[in-house]
């Protein structure tokens, strides 16, 4: 399959082409005739959500053949990361079935390859999903996070070796699921978990509260793996690793509500595998690209390694030429191997410093090396020049166990920067255009606080890393010193 990549995007690409030419949307931008790749990038547009939401809106009010053939009768819910606007992605049962579910399948039996004695079948995998909630605009569309779709769509065999039920797991509100979830699942034999870290260690500092138990291991002795994704899982390890009470192995998943992309296939490195043929069509758009009027974009034969990328796609729910929103870059062509190195609209760049999330775990993993502490959860945006401060950066950081020594940690944190990122180095040389970053350390529990003031407890919702304006975290310091 990997030998063949670039032979099997092209495949895709036409699949897709033809099986939507009769929309409306495929009419419209001329599909029959794009069988080039010329034709491809000259007639169709780069979209983003914005230029598809009229369609979108659409769909969810019940019509059909827009966007894609088959009929959609199902949207993930996606919530933004630097604002309140949530989206409606499409989810076709061609993007279940040959993408979705299919990964799933891929995980589980490369997991299985690499372990053979592996017993997660023993027992049952613990899903932390979101919540699902049907669309009052159209009884026949419901909506709802991305596990949730899936859990609704699940293949009987995975609801077998689910837990919890689909009534406890598809709870709205997180902190009355988190009670049922752990009064239920205190009593199985948990042998993996899937779901976003900060979440799941909030359930298992919750378990070991109820229970009593030191180690999440005295009450499932036989979890053995840990399937995460959506955020870096470097600044929560420790502290997961703490709670578990026992070796166990960890496997990274480049899942999003528009598909999923990659996997680790390796116990080396945590270098994703990019799947090339689950019928969804990669592009990448070279950053010095980004923002223009008319980007140039490249295929999979094009790429280079260690260049920067903004993933656009093309997939079977009916997205076309769709900006995801995350940049990659490749470690590898041959195999093609990716990591992720941030988001197009998560980053800060406010004095040509672009620093990405890369760039800020790799700190954040060396600040807390060198003053032996561990990070909970963290923000960081601009702080632009004004009359009574400097410009750089401001940090609020939630500990889990607080630095030895607080000058360190921001000294360490500062210098890894510049190790790591020639830009913001030349920045902040001689303190000239960026002083060194203003660091807050926030009371336990804030970030918690303010995701359930937005309303993203539980499920996918995630604090964002990094913002390029101050709304985030603003609103944050207003809520803590108001």
């Amino acid at each position: 399959m990997q030998n063949h990549a670039p032979e099997l995007q092209e495949n895709i690409r036409k699949k897709l082409l033809k099986m939507a030419e009769d929309t409306e949307f495929g009419r419209r931008y001329d599909f029959e005739n794009c069988a080039t790749i010329f034709s491809f990038r000259e007639k169709i547009p780069i979209s983003n959500y914005e230029s598809l939401y009229p369609y979108i809106q659409r769909m969810m009010k019940g019509e059909q053949n827009i966007l894609w053939s088959s009929d959609i009768k199902w949207f993930a819910k996606s919530s933004g990361t630097t604002n309140d606007k949530s989206k409606f992605i499409p989810v076709s049962f061609e993007s279940l079935e040959l993408c979705h579910f299919r990964a799933g399948k891929d995980v589980l039996t490369n997991y299985c390859s690499r372990f053979e004695n592996t017993e997660i079948f023993t027992g049952k995998g613990l899903v932390l999903g979101g919540s699902h909630q049907v669309n009052n605009v159209n009884e026949d569309i419901f909506f709802g996070d991305l596990s949730a779709v899936l859990m609704e769509n699940m293949p009987f065999l995975g609801e077998i070796l689910r837990a919890p039920k689909n009534e406890i797991a598809l709870m709205s509100n997180w902190e009355d699921k988190l009670e049922r979830m752990v009064s239920t699942t205190i009593h199985e034999n948990i042998t993996s978990i899937t779901g976003v870290p900060t979440w799941t260690i909030v359930l298992m500092e919750r378990i070991l509260e109820v229970t009593g138990a030191k180690t999440i291991a005295e009450i499932w002795p036989n979890l053995e793996l840990y399937i995460h994704g959506g955020v870096g899982f470097v600044p929560y390890k420790e502290r997961f690793m703490e709670l578990v009470g026992k070796p166990m192995n960890f496997l990274e998943n480049y899942n999003a509500s528009e598909g999923f992309f990659g996997m680790q296939d390796l116990s080396t490195t945590d270098e994703l595998l990019l799947m090339p043929d689950y019928d969804i069509y990669y592009e990448f758009m070279p950053m010095n690209q980004y923002g223009l009027e008319h980007p140039q974009l490249l295929s999979l034969d094009e790429v280079a390694i260690n260049e920067v990328y903004a993933l656009v796609i093309s997939t079977n729910s009916g997205l076309w030429r769709y900006i995801v929103g995350d940049t990659i870059r490749f470690t590898s062509l041959k195999p093609f191997r990716i990591k992720i190195t941030g988001r197009t609209r998560q980053f800060i760049n406010a004095f040509g410093e672009e620093l990405m999330i890369e760039n800020a775990e790799q700190a954040i993993r060396a600040a807390c090396d060198a003053s032996d502490c561990s990070v909970k959860e963290y923000t960081a945006a601009p702080k632009y020049f004004s009359e009574k401060h400097d410009a750089g950066h401001e940090w609020l950081i939630e500990f889990e166990r607080e630095p030895t020594s607080f000058s360190l940690f921001g000294k360490v944190l500062d210098d890894t920067l510049k190790k790591s990122n020639s830009d913001y180095e030349a920045k902040r040389f001689n303190d000239m255009a960026m002083k060194p970053p203003v660091i807050h350390t926030m009371p336990r529990g804030t970030f918690h606080a303010w995701l359930n003031k937005k309303g993203k407890l539980g499920g996918q919702h995630k604090v964002p890393r990094l913002c390029n304006d101050r709304k985030v975290i603003d609103d944050i310091l207003g809520m803590t010193f108001a």
